[in-house]
């Protein structure tokens, strides 16, 4: 497994190995013996699964709060997207910054999303599946989220012509309005 380091220092972009011939390929995602050697010590408990059918679809962006905040580990089953995560750790000397990857089941990448980010996707092909890993069971109650489009935060989202969103998403707060439960301990 190959580590890239981004310019978020708790985010990681992980590229397994594949290995492959006439009948396709195979590759390990996950291990926790290897992930703890890579530094993410995160014990995962759910795994979700989910399809988005338009391209430029935008989910996110999205996170949980303690004592339910998750930390997740996506990939691209089908497909591919523009995935996002944002710190939103108050104090943090990268609140409101941002990076972004395209993952797709052709390139196999995986991108590691922490507790304190908000995470969020845009469909790049029709019929994108995305799967992730969480850190967390899902706890309505304590779910939040930011506007995808939010100028302070600045993504560069690779979208032509209109978003498909969910109303929770179109009418999310903006970074301004919002008190993060989160809190940076470097």
């Amino acid at each position: 497994m190959k580590i890239v380091q981004t310019t978020l220092p708790d985010v990681k972009l992980l590229k397994p190995k594949r290995f492959g011939d006439h009948r396709g390929f195979f590759a390990e995602t996950y291990s926790r013996r290897l992930f703890e050697g890579l530094g993410v010590n995160v014990e995962f408990l759910q795994d979700n699964h989910s399809l988005s059918a338009t391209v430029g679809t935008v989910r996110g962006l999205h996170f949980q709060a303690p004592p339910y905040a998750q930390a997740k580990l996506v990939r691209c089953g089908r497909g591919a997207i523009f995935d996002v995560a944002v710190d939103i750790r108050r104090g943090s000397p990268t609140y409101g910054n941002w990076v972004g990857y395209e993952l797709s089941s052709e390139n196999g990448a995986q991108l590691y999303v922490p507790t304190g980010f908000a995470h969020g996707f845009v469909t790049l092909e029709p019929d994108s599946e995305i799967i992730y890993k969480c850190s967390e069971y899902y706890a309505p109650e304590t779910e939040g989220a930011l506007r995808w489009d939010d100028l302070a935060i600045g993504i560069d989202w690779p979208i032509t012509g209109e978003a498909i969103l969910s109303e929770k998403d179109a009418t999310a707060p903006l970074l301004a309005e919002f008190n993060s439960p989160f809190e940076f301990r470097g």
